[in-house]
């Protein structure tokens, strides 16, 4: 399989989510099944079946973050350089709106477009990467043809 690209921060994010599911919430979701349980009859009993099924969920994303995790590739922004490539934080104009925005081109799993975390696979990742200072971009997105102009590149 191939290997998933994260930066350092987002590594430590899953892992210590993961180490949250395992330490506390499995502990806690079995202790309700065992409560729910000693209320009698399970085919009536909606605590036991609420509580079965957030253990299923937590179970599927334990196994979910073991997988990424095991596929992690962590890659540290701070000893990059040159043009525009996985870790880069950037800034850019909307050549029609003059609006800039900053985003940070980072692996699919810690991507989070409100926390200015750019997935690297999305269309704005893919125009920018190889693109250097100055450059202009131009971006096919769903909300149409967008056109930016590479202000800053930094690195850590």
């Amino acid at each position: 399989m191939d290997k998933i690209p994260m930066t350092p921060a987002g590594h430590a994010a899953l892992e210590s989510e993961l180490k949250q599911l395992k330490s506390v919430e499995r502990p806690a979701i079995i202790a309700a099944i065992a409560e729910a349980r000693e209320h009698g009859d399970l085919s009536e009993n909606a605590e036991y079946h609420s509580a079965r099924e957030k253990q299923s969920f937590i179970e599927g994303r334990i196994k979910e973050l073991e997988g990424v995790l095991s596929l992690a590739e962590v890659i540290d922004p701070a000893k990059l350089s040159g043009p525009i490539k996985f870790g880069a934080t950037v800034t850019l104009v909307d050549e029609d709106t003059d609006e800039e925005r900053t985003w940070q081109i980072v692996g699919e799993h810690e991507a989070n477009i409100e926390k200015g975390l750019l997935n690297i696979k999305s269309p704005i990742a893919r125009a920018l990467i190889g693109k250097a200072e100055g450059d202009s971009v131009e971006v096919r997105t769903p909300g149409g043809e967008r056109s930016y102009e590479v202000l800053k590149i930094v690195f850590g």
